[in-house]
């Protein structure tokens, strides 16, 4: 059900095809040019994306001689971006299920980040011990979504299909910034930041945005 879910948002969402497969810039918030962008990585010389969509960030990257891998539950997305970007050296789009890959991982990455991607919608419970186990001693997690909704913490139900037609639903798990700080303080990590990055117009929505590091002896 979920990955039915991704591959119809891939192909309601498609951005159009270009001849000359530009790059567009990193960047973790919801309004194109605006806030931190890919030093909030550090200098990786590998990376891994959960729930990379078109790839746009995995391309970024391996432009500029990273490593760079993307996972996405969706065939639909993965397509988008091996034609987009497949011929760009250093950068990967594996369809699988970002669990399951990172449970049966034999390596580890320099930086681990989702950009309102697969980290959102996956319990951090089980997820954030798997990342900290694959990221290298000092490696770094960064991620963003949209803030939580005042008053509703957890996992958060939502439907993803008109109200008239067959039920199709997922979760995401929505916190406050430091709820997130305790959250990877319990599971390893240090050097914790986690914010509110403000949009660029006053009222309008912000991004919450997360970065922790790697804690080790």
């Amino acid at each position: 059900m979920t990955a039915a879910y991704w591959d119809r948002y891939a192909t309601r969402t498609a951005a159009p095809d270009h001849d000359d497969h530009s790059v567009p810039a990193l960047g973790w918030t919801q309004y194109p040019g605006h806030g931190p962008g890919a030093e909030l990585l550090g200098d990786p010389h590998s990376t891994l994306e959960l729930g990379c969509g078109r790839g746009d960030a995995v391309a970024s990257l391996a432009g500029q001689g990273v490593d760079a891998t993307g996972v996405d539950v969706s065939a639909v997305h993965c397509e988008q971006a091996r034609h987009r970007y497949g011929t760009i050296a250093g950068a990967r789009f594996e369809h699988t299920d970002v669990l399951e890959y990172l449970a049966a991982a034999d390596r580890a990455w320099d930086a681990i980040y989702s950009i309102w991607g697969a980290l959102w919608f996956l319990d951090p419970a089980v997820l954030l011990p798997l990342i900290h186990e694959h990221l290298t001693p000092g490696g770094r997690l960064v991620f963003s979504h949209a803030p939580p909704v005042p008053s509703a913490y957890g996992r958060q139900g939502m439907y993803g299909a008109a109200f008239t037609a067959e039920p199709v639903w997922i979760y995401r798990w929505s916190y406050e910034p430091d709820m997130w700080a305790e959250l990877l303080r319990s599971n390893g990590f240090d050097h914790i930041r986690a914010r509110v990055e403000p949009a660029p117009e006053p009222g309008h929505l912000g991004t919450l945005i997360v970065e922790a590091g790697h804690a080790h002896g």
